[in-house]
């Protein structure tokens, strides 16, 4: 039982930076892995990022590798995506994602969904 509430997304221009947070309540934070997702318009949900509960480990598709970022502070319940170097093929709706099993990069593995925050780059 973990809710998540994300925020962040905004409009930005090709180069530019932005990062968006995922707070989530209820049951205890760390268990979960978590992950980021993204879809954009007539396309399917794909993964963009993803992290063990420890935050000891992340994976990233190479569309996104070396410009995307995500960590984790389970302090403050709370998941990042700090996103770099942003494309204008990085607009989408941002969606985060936590379950208890181990990670995974298929959104059916994952059981608990924000509402997803929109992410619009410019060129």
């Amino acid at each position: 039982q973990v809710q998540l509430v994300e925020s962040g997304g905004r409009l930005v221009q090709a180069g530019g930076s932005l990062r968006l947070s995922c707070a989530a309540s209820g049951r205890t934070f760390s268990p979960y892995v978590m992950g980021w997702f993204r879809q954009a318009p007539g396309k399917e949900r794909k993964f963009v990022a993803g992290i063990t509960w420890s935050g000891g480990s992340a994976f990233y598709p190479d569309s996104v590798k070396g410009r995307f970022t995500i960590s984790r502070d389970n302090a403050k319940n709370t998941l990042y995506l700090q996103m770099n170097s942003l494309k204008p093929e990085d607009t989408a709706v941002y969606y985060c994602a936590a379950d208890s099993d181990g990670l995974s990069t298929a959104p059916s593995a994952y059981e608990h969904w924000g509402q997803g925050t929109q992410v619009t780059v410019s060129s």
